[in-house]
């Protein structure tokens, strides 16, 4: 069941799925048409899941789930894997890899492997103050509160 990401409890379960790219105008259009239709059918054991989420930067797919109502089942997690994967078939980007880092470079979001990002640090590129994307958050609460903080917030830290 579709419900207002907004009106989820700040307990709810969230997944973050980071985009390689930003996606174009025309894309969020239907990515948010294929999100609404997915959640609406989205179930565990045949009972509705009661879903939201939000598209943030145009390159952030977050997906919250009010397990107080219902818990996501292996099946219904493996659902939600199986439709991110069709996007990123249909849009040829990647929102899987985790072995990616973005950050901000003032308004801009940068997309690195972690591999440069490491490097980046090293070379002193990017701070302890750069602003990273903190994608492990388990809950809406630290969605809300520490997805994007300073790298020294995030287990970013070890690089700087």
């Amino acid at each position: 069941m579709l419900v207002d990401f907004s009106s989820l409890p700040d307990e709810s379960r969230v997944w973050v799925f980071q985009a390689s790219r930003s996606f174009t105008a025309d894309e969020l259009e239907k990515v948010q048409l294929q999100l609404n239709e997915f959640i609406a059918n989205w179930t565990a054991h045949g009972s509705d899941l009661h879903a939201g989420y939000e598209i943030r930067y145009n390159r952030f797919i977050i997906l919250a789930l009010d397990q107080s109502i219902t818990m996501a089942s292996g099946c219904s997690i493996d659902a939600s894997v199986r439709f991110i994967q069709e996007l990123e078939k249909e849009y040829n980007i990647e929102l899987l890899d985790k072995m990616n880092v973005s950050y901000k470079q003032g308004e801009f979001i940068a997309y690195k492997p972690l591999i440069d990002f490491k490097k980046m640090a090293k070379d002193k590129a990017v701070s302890k103050n750069t602003i990273v994307f903190n994608n492990l958050v388990t809950n809406k609460q630290e969605y809300l509160s520490h997805w994007e903080v300073p790298a020294e917030e995030s287990w970013h830290a070890r690089f700087m």
